[in-house]
């Protein structure tokens, strides 16, 4: 029996190191687009981009343990198709790979914007090469524009400003991750930008890119007809899954790879099928329906539902969702899904130190925590969520 997993970065990594943790003999290969040995990704937006650290991103998988677990790597080698009669998946280089059983692990591709292509010194932020290139661009002491400020924009905005380089971090929405934190909270965390020197431009979308006739960027033009100046540009505008090599055949791709509270892929012929990871869309029994998360710890938790499943063992137990970000020396801890609840309770202010926003569903509930430089606090609020008890015990003060 032959597993195959596409996709060479944590989800797939973890999946087949879980796999082996619990006792599965057969035949293993990963396969990975990147010629790289596989790395951890949360290290590319910072410390591979800091001016005092060698810029190395850890390592997942080195070949020496790959061959201590049994499992074949194929590095520099892109899927660009499913065959699910043949149970097959066809490489760019025109070899065919029968399987038994596949995880699909490809994770996402970073969006990017019209004329982005074209012009010198535009970048995205998802692979080691990328974060490489932006390192060389940042030594030149380039003045920075960061189109959007989600996780990946504002950590990069950390890193360029840690240099002293001038910086703007351009928002379409009128208070930054509002989406997801509400109004309150989305100024207070935009509020760490400002008192780190970074401006922020809210509100207001870009309407095309300026160059020096030569193809190289030189700023930034507004939808509001401003100009800002930039010689260097970083779109972090999201990402989409990474489908495009599966649409000739009969999954569900609507948002990414549908499954099953047991990471099973939904559709005619996918027995075997699996996804996990970032491009996986699971039907998440804390919830009661799919969703589709971009956590680094999310890939992990599936690697364990899908080895379980493989081997006839009893799903581990659901975890809450969590992800964390590091900007500007101040660490944000997110657990649950603060989206899914209204702002109940509000400690501390972030530009003073420590802040704590609890969220709960229309019976009180806990449902999400945004929690900036206090780990106990974080703790007690994850252990809230996981319970779904109310928050009176968290000793918040502030009541909103």
């Amino acid at each position: 029996m032959t597993v195959l997993i596409i996709g060479a970065s944590v989800a797939g990594v973890r999946t087949a190191q879980a796999l082996r943790q619990r006792g599965f003999q057969e035949h293993i290969t990963l396969l990975g687009e990147e010629p790289h040995q596989p790395y951890d990704k949360p290290a590319l937006s910072k410390e591979v981009l800091a001016a005092n650290l060698p810029g190395e991103p850890p390592s997942l998988l080195t070949q020496e343990q790959a061959e201590e677990l049994g499992v074949g790597l194929l590095l520099g080698t892109k899927a660009i198709g499913l065959d699910l009669n043949e149970r097959s998946v066809l490489t760019d280089s025109g070899e065919r790979l029968s399987f038994h059983r596949l995880v699909v692990a490809t994770g996402v591709t970073p969006r990017t914007m019209p004329g982005a292509e074209t012009l010198d010194g535009i970048h995205t932020l998802r692979t080691i090469d990328d974060a490489l290139a932006l390192r060389a661009e940042l030594d030149r002491g380039p003045r920075v524009v960061v189109i959007g400020a989600g996780f990946i924009g504002a950590e990069f905005a950390s890193a360029a400003r840690s240099r002293g380089l001038d910086v703007c971090v351009v928002e379409a929405q009128r208070t930054p991750m509002a989406h997801l934190f509400g109004e309150r909270v989305g100024r207070m965390l935009a509020g760490i930008h400002a008192v780190n020197g970074v401006a922020v431009e809210s509100g207001v979308g870009v309407g095309r890119f300026t160059d020096d006739g030569r193809g190289r960027v030189t700023g930034v033009v507004l939808a509001d007809g401003r100009i800002l100046p930039a010689d260097l540009v970083v779109v972090g505008i999201g990402a989409r899954p990474a489908t495009d090599w599966l649409k000739s055949c009969e999954l569900d791709l609507a948002d990414g790879v549908a499954c099953d509270s047991r990471l099973r892929a939904v559709g005619v012929g996918t027995v075997g099928v699996y996804a996990a990871g970032d491009i996986a869309r699971r039907y998440h029994p804390l919830y009661g329906k799919p969703l589709r998360i971009e956590h680094w710890t999310n890939a992990g938790e599936h690697a364990d539902i899908i080895a379980a499943d493989f081997l006839g063992l009893q799903a581990p137990r659901p975890q809450v969702p969590y992800v964390w970000s590091d900007q500007y020396g101040r660490r944000i801890q997110i657990a649950g899904r603060p989206s899914e609840g209204r702002l109940c309770a509000l400690r501390g202010v972030v530009e003073d130190g420590e802040m704590t926003a609890v969220y709960v569903d229309e019976a009180g509930r806990a449902v999400g925590a945004v929690v900036v430089d206090d780990p106990r606090s974080f703790m007690a609020c994850r252990k809230a969520i996981a319970s779904g008890a109310q928050t009176g015990g968290l000793g918040l003060l502030e009541t909103v």
